[in-house]
């Protein structure tokens, strides 16, 4: 016992030890609370597989999530996911993996078609820095799925390029030791966002309208 209790009767150390124990306890239930369905914007990531016209490349891009939340099961107020494109890459080794490009790009090709994606013809991330997804339902749906996995229904609004468009997608969510990993998939065409496909040499080298996005998200349980 510490000199500055040795003087205060036992049973007042018992309570103030108690107290200190019940404050703790409720901090860090406080902290939990406000921790369950945040994203982990360390480990979570967002690629996307862009397609050819004429004589162009399949490209696959890499994108990193700034900030989010999703409460699975909410029927309303599901959460929100903010993307930062301006983290947009192209044809890194990790982003070819996962989308299963063979190859590799070189430094230059990289560069070039970053600066062409990221530019203001096409995705002007200097506008337009973040899109959103905000997540208005996020409910269970039934699936055949292996043990210890499980399928939400996401609805809400995607906001990318400045254009506010419904989506819908399907959650497909692991249980891990304090997190949830979800992972889903969903198209989009650029056009609808008020984007012009990338072409050059009168359309013979370019980019599919259509892009297919894959999120692979860590959440806190």
């Amino acid at each position: 016992m510490s000199p500055r209790l040795a003087n205060i009767p036992r049973k007042y150390c018992l309570l103030i030890t108690g107290f200190v124990f019940l404050s703790f306890s409720l901090s860090a239930n406080v902290q939990a609370q406000v921790a369950t369905g945040e994203i982990d914007t360390k480990t979570s990531r967002v690629y996307t597989f862009v397609g050819k016209t004429g004589f162009g490349h399949e490209h696959a891009v890499i994108g990193e999530i700034k900030a989010g939340s999703l409460n699975l099961g909410a029927r309303s107020n599901a959460g929100k996911i903010v993307f930062d494109m301006t983290t947009w890459k192209a044809d890194t080794a990790e982003a070819r993996k996962y989308i299963g490009l063979k190859g590799a790009t070189s430094a230059s090709t990289q560069k070039d078609v970053n600066a062409n994606m990221l530019g203001s013809s096409v995705l002007n991330v200097r506008k337009y820095p973040t899109a959103t997804f905000e997540i208005t339902s996020a409910v269970p749906v039934k699936q055949n799925a292996p043990t210890g996995k499980s399928f939400y229904q996401l609805d809400g609004k995607f906001t990318l390029h400045g254009v506010t468009r419904n989506q819908r997608l399907i959650a497909e969510v692991t249980e891990k030791k304090h997190q949830n990993h979800v992972r889903t998939s969903f198209t989009i065409k650029q056009t609808h966002f008020g984007i012009t496909p990338y072409s050059k040499a009168f359309g013979a080298v370019g980019i599919t309208d259509e892009l297919k996005i894959y999120g692979e998200l860590d959440i806190a349980r």
